[in-house]
């Protein structure tokens, strides 16, 4: 009776307000607030194991600096080129070892701390136009070389020319206008290292089986998978974003030597090494002979602690391996319902919501089932995503499945954070090529109030 006696105009308008509220209900939740959920130490580690834990997350927050002899920069071997000079400055949001900070985050509001490193200690670099306080952390990466071949390494953003420990070194900058004008140029943000010595102890046959087991349901819906795998001994490979990295050692020393430009026992050649601007021996970072880093009796002897007595990257590494994974919110109707629907149009056909750790040398984590929401298989994301870079046996239009846990946290998506949005970054799935085009259909299809108990759902991670 009421609806008879509206005019069509009032009709019109109503419908207007149910589509608008609709929209406004199909919205990404933002980052969850409250504590971080992450940060901590596998929980069952023994007392040795937690107190190795935690030196080596003392040595993932040092700041270098090129000879380790500034207040506050006690690390030694920065540059000469560098895109940040601590891991923790990077692997920062929500707690340390997660991604890249930002000016977005309700708990810690941290602007991007690339932009202040241009100048610091006197240095004298510009800041790359795609940096920017608001925006993510970045590395950049050039496409090809002038000649036209494939280049894919990383050009780093700033150089220690200028900087009162570097004295006499004039290493200039890439040239990012002309290499972003020539479309040369792609980025990458910080990967999480939440969890990962669980995904560093889970067998290949188990990676295999989990990949496996989805074959039939994922051809359905035009979906492959492969592993990128060593050249050396044919193992599955799985860090990084194109899970280019076979262990947690290789990946750290790689990123130490790439990123802060440290050499080191993995990476022993300094990068960027022209004249003048070498100030250190290499490796610059080493295990040590004496332990000169103890306040105990002993110091200045052989004996010391394992995290003492080793180098940053093994440092590194036993943060990174020891690291418990983000612990997701309590359910709730809105993300049970989310995790059916997850499930029902395909996205765990590849963000694996669970798998299982085989032997492990550190307590309770043996056997351990987990949740990752990722296979660590490569996968063709279509003509969107290509970066046009490969990396191992993943071209460039194919990534590792990024792991879900300690989305609901975290504020840039997709490798080069092109978007804190969490539907902008679904539906980039969908592209020409891309293996993700009929889930994608389907998460377009679904309801308002289904598609927002899947944002609600993933932001519960």
């Amino acid at each position: 009776m009421f609806c008879r006696q509206l005019s069509p105009l009032v009709l019109a308008f109503a419908m207007v307000l149910v589509t608008s509220s609709e929209l406004v209900s199909q919205s990404d939740p933002g980052p969850r607030p409250g504590p971080s959920a992450a940060g901590s130490f596998y929980p069952t580690l023994n007392a040795n194991e937690q107190a190795f834990f935690t030196q080596a997350q003392q040595r993932f927050a040092e700041v270098d600096s090129v000879l380790g002899l500034i207040a506050g920069e006690p690390g030694v071997g920065l540059g000469p080129g560098f895109n940040g000079n601590s891991c923790a400055q990077c692997h920062a949001q929500p707690a340390m070892g997660g991604s890249s900070p930002g000016l977005s985050s309700p708990q810690h509001p941290i602007p991007n701390p690339q932009v202040v490193l241009a100048n610091l200690d006197g240095a004298t670099n510009f800041v790359p136009s795609f940096i920017t306080p608001r925006g993510p952390v970045r590395e950049a990466r050039f496409v090809r070389n002038p000649n036209g071949t494939a280049d894919g390494g990383v050009h780093n953003l700033y150089t220690i020319a200028g900087r009162s420990d570097a004295v006499g070194c004039n290493l200039g900058q890439p040239d990012f206008n002309a290499a972003l004008a020539n479309h040369n140029v792609i980025f990458r943000i910080p990967t999480p290292v939440f969890g990962l010595g669980l995904v560093e102890a889970t067998p290949d046959s188990t990676l295999q089986a989990n990949l496996a087991s989805t074959a039939n349901s994922r051809a359905a819906l035009g979906i492959g998978g492969s592993f990128n795998t060593s050249g050396n001994d044919g193992t599955i490979t799985r860090f990084g974003w194109k899970a280019q990295n076979k262990s947690l050692l290789v990946f750290v020393g790689e990123a130490y030597n790439v990123e802060q430009g440290v050499s080191n026992e993995n990476f022993p050649n300094e990068r960027n090494a022209v004249p003048g601007c070498v100030f250190n021996p290499s490796p610059e970072d080493a295990t040590s002979i004496l332990n000169g880093q103890s306040s105990s009796p002993n110091a200045g002897t052989l004996i010391g602690t394992a995290s003492e007595m080793s180098s940053d990257t093994v440092n590194f590494a036993a943060f990174s391996r020891l690291l418990a994974p983000p612990a997701p919110a309590p359910s709730t109707n809105s993300t049970r319902e989310g995790a059916f629907v997850f499930n029902s149009i395909g996205c765990a056909l590849c963000h694996s919501p669970r798998l299982t750790t085989g032997k492990s040398p550190f307590t309770g984590m043996s056997n351990a089932t987990y949740h990752p929401y990722s296979d660590f298989a490569l996968h063709h994301m279509g003509s969107g995503l290509s970066d046009g870079v490969s990396q191992g046996a993943a071209g460039p239009d194919q990534f590792c499945t990024a792991p879900l846990w300690g989305v609901g946290q975290r504020l840039y998506f997709l490798h080069d954070g092109r978007t804190s949005n969490l539907i902008q970054a679904i539906r980039s799935h969908s592209s020409s090529g891309s293996e993700a085009n009929a889930v994608i259909n389907r998460f377009n299809s679904l309801s308002p109030s289904q598609m927002q108990a899947l944002l609600n759902f993933l932001r519960s991670l």
